[in-house]
């Protein structure tokens, strides 16, 4: 079984920091794709970033320049460092990352509980 677990998200003011994190664990052969996705209640999950194992980035476009997402291969760990917050980035946020157990079994996604940024004007 394979657990996503995220930290780090909480309050902070317009143009303050966080960091979130999101480490992997349980059965882990490999980790291909690793994202972070918010959801602001009545919108629609959007993604936010997304990083290859080999740390190839993508960032969208209303959080390019102030997020920056990083992980450790070895530590099967993701994080989102977040800069000049604004109060439309308030949502929840959500670590992905697509996962196989063994050599020969599929990938799978698999979702974290997720971690409320609130962000005050």
């Amino acid at each position: 079984q394979v657990q996503l677990v995220e930290s780090g998200g909480g309050l902070v003011q317009a143009g303050g920091s966080l960091r979130l994190s999101c480490a992997a664990s349980g059965t882990i052969f490999s980790i291909n794709v690793m994202g972070w996705y918010r959801q602001a209640p009545g919108k629609q999950r959007e993604l936010v970033a997304a990083i290859t194992s080999d740390s190839k980035t993508n960032y969208s476009d209303s959080v390019k320049g102030r997020f920056t997402i990083s992980r450790d291969n070895a530590k099967n760990t993701m994080w989102l460092q977040m800069n000049g917050l604004k109060p439309e980035d308030t949502a929840v946020y959500y670590c992905n990352a697509d996962i196989r157990a063994n050599l020969l079994s599929r990938w799978y996604a698999y979702w974290g509980q997720g971690t409320q940024v609130t962000v005050s004007s």
